[in-house]
């Protein structure tokens, strides 16, 4: 290290008290509910290269700690004293936007005429125009359906608003002047950041402060590699699905083989699907981004507290993300639902890891992470108010040795709850339920946190609802060690009555004021054999509402009548349950449910690898088409209009295979005729 160690962690606090309170004016000063409430923001300080050496601990979105401002700096050239540049462009930041909605300021900072570090901070905007209100369809199939794109330039020249760029953003976005208050408490907080890195730097001096900066990126690397130690050597492989491509029924499939060697670790996504006509690729430039390794940071942090938090964290892991594939696609590929894939990315990774070492990790989270947003019309003006309802997830996978969290989870940002009373403050309609779900998480000795209920009831007409980033309705949340899967997603309209109908995932719906929906987000997975759950806890968690007295007995094999526990027959359910077990049989490491168990029967790990492999070598357009006609060819009811239950929709599984081996065969075929053209 350059500085004397004790003056490091002096250095490090200090930095990370200016990214604070940076966030702490961001959010004060904010307009909107994105930001003032669910905490969808993120502010930090970074190197003079664009990498993240001071960031808040416990404000704003957590996840983004390895971006990288540089790509975007590069491309505006001749950056002076009081220029600010702006950017929500997933391809030319090269992945610092990850979808449009998200507008990135950077501030270089100057010392005697040098850049001596950059302010950074972003916001989720309420609206960047495009297709729908909010700007995010998991329908839009390339990304100038999403709104405006913003290349990398400045929003302020040596401290003089340019106001021909906020004209053009007025112009392309349906509630400009809430949005703008944004930006403003954005410029804001740069201007904090600035002015404490001046008096640091008055203080300390510049090489000081400079100094400051690598040796805190190696004081990271190097506790981070000491945890990464935990993990064996050797290499490991998982793959997670997603429900659905939106345009067919057809899974989205990620892979992840973790190597590990002496705590240096390898991702590798080879054998993931290729992208998609969707908004669920994520924009990564191929890159280490920090949704391929967010659970990674999870684990480092969690075993080891006085880690500072900066890019250095990441320095002893190496991805390879192919080009072309969900995690890389070439640019034009629609992104904006890219949280979702990111969900299901990091759980593959969470398995891998748990593959390599049992116990190290929870298992599944419900892996949703839905903004319910609301458009409510104003009859006077014709004008569209847009607004979140709230931010709704499920709950966390249990864990060796604890119980899940319960209608919370934090695995993909740490995003708050929005007070019902601030969001019907802006709205007319009313929220009619918000509680834990029950039975929702997976049993197990350890119990999968309970997802949520979430209903509104419609007050006006030409009235909205959008809910992105709708998953698991097909594919559980995996349990661990035989833990149980966790419950399924539902979105249901008008429940308990006569009218009452499941909607599916949503994307856009139009209900009737009078009407209610009702989200029900799914549970995390269960960890260990749920014979082995004490009795009193299965007693206490229907006491309280977590689980019902039939889930109760159908799970746990725990009797309760009339509220009271019947333990004679609690006791003569579960000995017979064990009678019936195989004891040869191996307690399996993942409990995946009748779906996946049905979907992996048909679709193994090496027929997947060599399918996407086959696909990746055709055009980037016509990947999907013969993706999507493959699997109709094999599973056709796929095809079919409606929901389809995934253990069933595979029907005779010999059949299945035969059908399968004719569409590789001719696949292989026409790729052979290719080579030889």
């Amino acid at each position: 290290m350059r500085l004397d160690p004790v003056l490091v962690e002096i250095m490090s606090h200090k930095v990370t008290a200016i990214a604070e309170e940076m966030a702490i004016a961001l959010q004060r000063t904010a307009r909107t509910t994105y930001v003032k409430e669910a905490g969808d923001f993120g502010t930090a300080l970074a190197t003079p290269d664009g990498h993240f050496f001071a960031y808040p601990k416990v404000m704003g979105v957590s996840g983004f700690l390895d971006s990288n401002v540089g790509p975007t700096l590069s491309r505006v050239p001749d950056l002076r004293p009081g220029d600010v540049v702006i950017t929500n462009h997933a391809y030319l930041s090269e992945g610092l936007a990850t979808h449009m909605p998200d507008l990135h300021l950077i501030r270089p900072i100057f010392h005697d005429g040098t850049i001596v570090c950059h302010a950074w901070d972003f916001i989720h905007s309420a609206d960047i125009g495009g297709g729908v209100p909010s700007s995010i369809s998991p329908r839009f199939s390339d990304n100038f359906q999403e709104g405006l794109q913003i290349p990398p330039l400045k929003l302020v020249k040596e401290g003089v608003m340019n106001e021909d760029v906020l004209a053009l953003y007025r112009a392309n976005c349906r509630t400009p002047e809430v949005n703008l208050g944004d930006i403003k408490a954005m410029l804001s907080a740069l201007l904090v950041g600035e002015r404490r890195v001046k008096q640091l730097i008055a203080l300390h001096g510049v090489q000081t402060f400079l100094d400051a900066q690598a040796d805190l990126g190696e004081v990271a690397a190097q506790k981070a590699l000491a945890v990464q130690k935990m993990i064996p050597d050797g290499s490991w492989t998982f793959w997670d699905l997603m429900d659905d491509d939106y345009n067919s029924k057809v899974p989205i499939r990620v892979r992840c083989t973790l190597t590990a060697k002496d705590g240096h670790i390898h991702l590798d996504f080879t054998g993931s699907d290729p992208q998609v006509l969707s908004a669920y690729n994520i924009p990564t430039g191929g890159h280490r981004h920090p949704w391929l390794t967010l659970k990674l940071m999870h684990f480092i942090f969690s075993h080891d507290k006085t880690i500072p938090l900066n890019h250095g964290i990441f320095e002893n892991i190496t991805v390879n993300a192919p080009r072309g594939s969900v995690m890389n696609p070439a640019p034009g590929a629609a992104v904006g639902i890219r949280s979702a894939t990111a969900i299901r990315l990091n759980e593959a990774l969470v398995g891998a890891m748990s593959s390599a070492k049992p116990g190290v990790m929870p298992a599944a989270s419900g892996g949703i992470m839905i903004p319910a947003v609301l458009v409510e019309e104003d009859e006077r003006t014709g004008d569209r108010r847009v607004m979140v309802l709230q931010s709704l997830v499920g709950g966390t996978g249990a864990r060796d040795g604890a119980d899940g969290v319960d209608g919370r989870d934090s695995s993909l940002a740490n995003q708050r709850n929005t007070p019902m009373e601030k969001t019907e403050e802006e709205a007319e309609a009313i929220i009619t339920e918000y509680a834990l779900r029950p039975d929702s998480g997976g049993a197990g000795m350890w119990r999968g946190g309970t997802g949520v209920v979430f209903q509104v009831k419609i007050a006006k007409a030409g009235s909205a609802v959008l809910g992105r980033g709708m998953e698991r309705f097909v594919f559980r949340p995996w349990g661990m060690a035989g833990g149980l899967p966790g419950e399924k997603a539902r979105v249901v309209l008008n429940l308990g009555t006569p009218d009452e109908r499941d909607l599916g995932k949503l994307d856009i719906f139009h209900p009737e004021p009078g009407d209610t929906v009702t989200i029900m987000t799914p549970g995390g997975g269960g960890y260990g054999d749920p014979l082995e759950r004490p009795i009193a806890m299965v007693v206490e968690d229907v006491r309280l509402g977590y689980v019902t007295p039939d889930a109760a007995c159908r799970d746990y094999g725990v009797v309760i009548i009339d509220g009271e526990l019947d333990e004679a027959e609690t006791e003569s359910e579960r000995a017979s349950r064990r009678a019936d077990r195989d004891d040869d049989e191996p307690v399996a490491a993942f409990g995946f449910g009748p779906e996946r168990a049905a979907w992996d029967a048909l679709f193994d790990d090496a027929t997947m690898v060599e399918l996407n492999a086959a696909l990746m070598a055709l055009s980037p357009g016509h990947r999907p088409l013969r993706r999507r006609a493959l699997f109709e060819a094999v599973v056709p009811r796929l095809a079919e209009a409606g929901p389809v239950p995934m253990d069933e929709v595979i029907g005779d599984l010999s059949a299945a295979r035969a059908r399968l081996d004719t569409e590789m065969n001719k696949l292989r075929a026409a790729l052979s005729a290719t080579d030889a053209a």
